[in-house]
Parts: C-alpha cells; structure tokens; sequence
C-alpha cells in the first residue's frame, strides 16, 4: 500500500497503483527486459518506502534467470538487486528495519541480506536454510517477529508455516488445515494474529481431503508480528 491508501499491485509484466475506491489504476513499471516466458512474482513494500518485487520462470524446468528488482516511488525507477533465482519469493523485514530475508521457492532456500533502511541497499547475502519437500519449499514467505526478528515462512509442499531464527535453525513447525499455504501476514490491532492464504493447486485427492484450500486462514500467533511499510515518493 501507498502513503496515500492505492495499492501496489504487480501484474504479470508491470506494476500498477490501483485506487480501491474509484477502481482507477495508474501504470507504475513496466518488466520490458525480463525474458518472454518470466512474470513477476512475490512483492512487498520495505522500509526504505520502496517496492520490492521478483520474477519467476514461467516454464517447467524453472531455470534460474529470474531478479529481484527495487521499484521507487513517483519516479518508477527499477533497479536490479540480486539475480540467477528461478521462483524469486518471501520477502520480509526485521522489525528495526536492517535485515532483509528473501527466499527461492524451487532452490528451495532462505536467503537474510544486510539492509540499509534509508538507502535500500543490500549487502553480506548469507544463505541460512535449505529446504525439501517434505519440509516445506518456502513460498510467498514472508513475516517477521516484532522482538527477535525470526522469519515466518509458508511451507507450501508440506501444509505447514515454519518460524526460523536469524540463522535459519528452525523455532516451530506449526500445521495449517490445507496442503499448500502460501503466505503468512501479521495482523489485527496488536499484530498477533496471523493471516494465512492458500492455493488450490492441488492433486484430486488432496483437494477432496482438505476442500478448504484456497482459503484464508486466521490463527492466534505465539509472538507479535512486525509492522509491515507504505510505499513512499509521493504516490
């Protein structure tokens, strides 16, 4: 969301500033470089007051040619921060404002960077997890704690959401009714509930025996979350 209530929404090939209460959209960027079979992915607002949004590989094999891009504010200038992803996902940010963790949904892995919250620069990417199937490719991660900055992410092979440390040792493993979540979000008045979307992508057989997927969730959180960011510059 913008300083001025539009959301930042990241269609395919572009991003867009949409006014909920006239209906009206408003061209932000556009993805004119990315390859012909990539689209934009997960995105998310930081503490710099920018957009962070990445793209993925839209065939099968899921190459690794997708880039995590920095979109400013009135301007709409892109940068490229960090490349060579195949499924570019989970953003989050400690509540301080100085660590960003990002994740590869087919690495599958979980990435922290330094992050300097008035420049948006990025720095000392460190590798923390990896990840499998059976414990949960990290989807469209991406919640943090308000305290200790441990990072929530929606475990979308395995029905679960798995909380990580700063250093990726894993805190909890908490199941949700749907095989495959999707994302994790602090909410409410004191941010201490957690809202929890889901796809339903998934095998028949599954489906029949969680017909709830696709749903959001919510659920009680054992900690409060961080406050998530406005988009800055004027829009």
């Amino acid at each position: 969301m913008t300083e001025s209530g539009r959301l930042v929404v990241a269609l395919s090939r572009e991003v867009v500033l949409f006014d909920p209460e006239t209906g009206s959209q408003e061209a932000l960027w556009s993805a004119f470089d990315e390859p012909a079979t990539s689209r934009l992915n997960d995105g998310k607002v930081g503490p710099d007051g920018a957009f962070w949004v990445g793209s993925m590989d839209g065939r099968p094999e899921r190459e690794p040619i997708s880039r995590l891009y920095r979109v400013t504010g009135g301007d709409g200038n892109a940068s490229v921060k960090a490349d060579g992803f195949r499924i570019s996902n989970g953003l989050a940010w400690t509540a301080d404002g100085r660590t960003m963790f990002h994740t590869d949904s087919r690495g599958p892995w979980i990435d922290r960077y330094d992050f300097d919250p008035e420049t948006g620069g990025v720095s000392g990417r460190k590798r923390i997890r990896d990840l499998d199937e059976q414990s949960g490719r990290p989807d469209g991660g991406g919640a943090c704690d308000a305290g200790g900055g441990a990072y929530w992410s929606a475990g979308v092979s395995a029905g679960v959401l798995n909380r990580f440390d700063r250093d990726g040792n894993l805190l909890e493993k908490i199941p949700v009714p749907v095989p495959a979540p999707t994302m994790p979000c602090f909410c409410g008045p004191d941010l201490t509930l957690l809202a929890i979307t889901s796809h339903r992508q998934v095998p028949g057989a599954a489906l029949d025996a969680a017909p709830l997927s696709g749903g959001v969730f919510l659920a009680a959180a054992s900690v409060a979350g961080a406050a998530v960011h406005r988009m800055r510059g004027g829009v």
